[in-house]
């Protein structure tokens, strides 16, 4: 069983990483994410890509990986690895938020849901409106239009999943994917969006027991081999 302990990252990432750290003095200690470089500036440890990190945490839980998607708060990534589980190429959406845990946190929240409540109106559902824009400001103002006209929130949460999935498929697709797909990352949480996203791609998508932690996980894997 693997331990662990998640919490938001705050304003400032870096004290919230030296305080976990703390009371758990560690023989070697790597850090991966976007606030890899700046708690380098205040601990002694290691830094690796999420790429990398992910990497090594899917193909740990899943032997078989050869492709993950990583969909975080601000980011969506489609690693692919070769057949010793090393990557061999990704792709990343960084440029938008739509797509991302963000990007969802923000239509629950316009639709009066709780994040965890999102997925589960979207799947209780019928079929959705479709909604053209994948940028998330634009997006944002169709739901709004949306609620304006009458439809049904759980419709509109339903319409949401569907852009969502097919814009990750999309990039899935882009990439190549075989059999051995892997979802991580805080978003594969949503039952109703993994799902949706099988249906796109024709394949049974592996989830972790605990997706947000995969890369953290790759990060404890890689400091055991230092």
């Amino acid at each position: 069983m693997v331990r662990h302990q998640v919490t938001e990252s705050s304003f400032e990432p870096h004290r919230q990483a030296l305080g976990f750290l703390k009371p758990h003095p560690a023989a070697r200690v790597v850090a991966t994410g976007y606030g890899r470089h700046l708690l380098q500036q205040h601990a002694v440890l290691n830094v690796i890509t999420e790429i990398k990190a992910h990497a090594l945490g899917a193909r740990h839980l899943f032997p078989h990986c050869r492709t993950i998607l990583d969909v975080g708060g601000q980011d969506c990534k489609v690693i692919l690895l070769d057949e010793r589980g090393r990557v061999a190429s990704f792709q990343m959406n960084d440029k938008c938020a739509a797509g991302t845990g963000r990007f969802l946190e923000m239509m629950a929240v316009s639709l009066g849901y709780q994040l965890e409540e999102f997925g589960r109106a979207a799947a209780d559902a019928g079929e959705g409106t479709p909604i053209n824009s994948m940028c998330a400001v634009f997006a944002e103002s169709e739901v709004v239009s949306l609620k304006n006209r009458g439809v049904p929130p759980a419709t509109i949460a339903r319409s949401v999943h569907l852009a969502v999935a097919g814009r990750l498929a999309g990039m899935v697709a882009k990439s190549g994917y075989g059999d051995h797909l892997v979802f991580s990352g805080g978003v594969a949480n949503n039952a109703t969006l993994v799902r949706l996203l099988e249906l796109e791609l024709g394949v049974t998508i592996q989830v972790p027991p605990t997706p947000s932690i995969i890369g953290a996980l790759g990060a404890a894997l890689h400091a055991s081999t230092l």
